[in-house]
């Protein structure tokens, strides 16, 4: 084992708890723990954002998803990163300016109905619970990949530590938090690149992608994950030790789908037409729609500084996901024998010491890459946390914003229960595409609410209602047959894994044809509000 490993987590740990008990020094009000109390400046804002936006799956997902597939995966981390495009043209300002501290609220803000404001609150808390689930699982993944020990321990660890900091520290703390660990989780990609990239131009630059097909970089032992049959036609059993020397080609195992080839380097292999647009659709429209991240902005001090907040998360994002791509990319070299076992997840984090050997600089990089992911999991996890604990005491609790600070904490424990719970019974999850899921149901509730209700007059409670039932409700149910149900297959598994095609549409469809028929209940101030959402700030006062 890694000697480096336990410090380097254990720093990580204390680092977290000790920034958010700084940082509960400024939490004296209800106001401080939901969204501290408005005061965050643009780059401190920025910061935290990127940091809780840079989740499991854009650390580990992204470059498992690369090393797998190739080239068509691309669009994830083009579409996280380009979603914010998409938040600061159409959402950040006037949704700062709006006054709300959570989405049910701005649902109240703009128009004027509890039964509105009872649904937003039950697709904030289905968004933020399928958010949550992949970051303690990629925990647990992390915990047993680096240490062989237990998966339930690093879910456990990651829920108790983020439950703890934003109960005790609220906004207010996990501001500090989050930001310190985006500078984190950056460093601990950056600085391996470096040292990978040299070695891989000592090695003489090999190919990816050889035309005699991938081969063991070194020695290699793999573990049979389940019963499958090699493509020479060798049946293997799970748990069977196979033993490959450096220079043995790779082989393809029945049970583990992965691009080969000049397939990986072509676009359209993995991911039809169809499916592609999906994604597209839902990582450019799903960020507008997460509640994490929307939350953030009612930190602003007003919707210019939201803006200014987007603008600066945009780079900060595009920079950070160049890094996964070329781990991905490197690990075709280095770590072939992931193709073997499906545990592509685990590339950012056996790299370093794959390419760089079992020395103390491999070793130093590795338990510096790990402390990075387990960074990702607090962060993300503490920024879901926050924004679900909000919801639920403002709204199930029903606190309201004058609620005391023991309530919010209530708030926060039942928050983390129920995900906490089941990431310790589902372990097999792919990561990237249960949050892919949930962009896919941010992109079909929130997204077409959100952009209606800023830039049209025209829509009502009923229309509002109605498409987040049709386009929200459809692609909530999509999900669970994609986590729950059989494996699906042909066009009925392109419609279902990825539903965002029809279901965004669908949902703005019946927004606007469902606020046309019931045009009387535009609500009576609706110029007031629209004035509110668009005005700036220095012109109403």
């Amino acid at each position: 084992m890694n000697p480096y490993l336990a410090p380097g987590l254990i720093v990580v740990v204390l680092a977290t708890v000790a920034i958010g008990a700084y940082g509960l020094r400024f939490a004296r009000t209800t106001s401080d723990f939901l969204v501290a109390s408005r005061s965050v400046s643009p780059s401190w804002n920025a910061a935290a954002i990127s940091g809780e936006y840079l989740s499991a799956a854009s650390f580990l997902g992204v470059a498992g998803l690369i090393l797998c597939y190739g080239v068509d995966m691309l669009w994830y981390p083009v579409g996280f990163a380009a979603g914010y495009l998409a938040l600061l043209l159409f959402v950040a300002a006037p949704l700062r300016r709006s006054g709300a501290f959570t989405l049910p609220d701005f649902c109240q803000v703009r128009l004027r109905s509890p039964a509105l404001r009872r649904l937003a609150t039950t697709f904030v808390l289905f968004i933020g619970c399928l958010y949550l689930l992949p970051q303690l699982q990629g925990a647990g993944l992390t915990f047993s990949t680096v240490t062989g020990g237990s998966y339930v321990w690093g879910a456990l660890l990651v829920g108790v530590v983020v439950t703890a900091n934003v109960a005790f520290g609220g906004m207010r703390a996990i501001t500090f938090v989050q930001a310190f660990q985006y500078w984190l989780k950056l460093t601990a990609l950056a600085v391996p690149m470096i040292f990978l990239i040299l070695q891989w131009q000592s090695d003489g630059r090999p190919a990816a992608t050889p035309p005699a097909g991938a081969v063991f970089p070194a020695a290699t032992t793999v573990v049979v994950e389940q019963d499958a049959v090699l493509d020479g036609g060798r049946a293997v059993h799970a748990g069977e030790t196979l033993t490959f020397a450096a220079g043995d080609p790779v082989p393809h195992v029945s049970t583990v789908d992965a691009g080969y080839g000049p397939e990986w380097l072509l676009p359209g292999g993995e991911l039809g037409l169809f499916a592609t647009y999906s994604l597209i659709l839902a990582t450019f429209l799903g960020t507008m729609g997460l509640p994490h991240v929307l939350v953030r902005f009612y930190t602003n001090p007003d919707g210019a500084s939201a803006r200014r907040t987007t603008l600066v998360v945009l780079g900060m994002v595009g920079v950070f996901y160049l890094l996964p791509t070329l781990y991905g990319v490197l690990g075709r070299i280095y770590t072939p024998q992931l193709l073997m076992t499906g545990r592509t997840d685990a590339v950012v984090l056996l790299l370093p010491e794959a390419a760089l050997g079992g020395g103390h600089l491999g070793r130093l990089l590795g338990a510096l890459v790990t402390a990075g992911a387990l960074a990702a999991f607090l962060s993300t996890s503490s920024g879901l946390l926050t924004s679900v604990a909000g919801v639920i005491f403002t709204d199930v609790l029903r606190s309201g914003r004058n609620g005391s600070i023991r309530d919010f904490r209530l708030a926060t424990v039942l928050a983390a229960a129920v995900p906490t719970g089941l990431a310790l019974y589902v372990s097999d999850m792919d990561v990237s595409q249960v949050v892919g899921l949930a962009f896919a149901v941010a992109a079909s509730s929130f997204c077409p609410l959100l952009v209606l209700g800023i830039w049209w007059r025209g829509l009502t409670d009923v229309g509002a209602i109605a498409g987040l039932v049709a386009g929200g409700g459809a692609a909530m149910a999509a999900v669970l047959v994609t986590v729950l149900g059989p494996p699906l297959t042909g066009r009925a598994a392109e419609l279902i894994e990825q539903p965002a095609a029809w279901t965004v549409p669908l949902a703005f469809a019946v927004m606007v044809g469902g606020s046309l028929l019931t045009s009387r209940r535009v609500p009576a101030d609706v110029g007031a509000t629209m004035l509110r959402l668009h005005a700036p700030e220095s012109l109403r006062t």
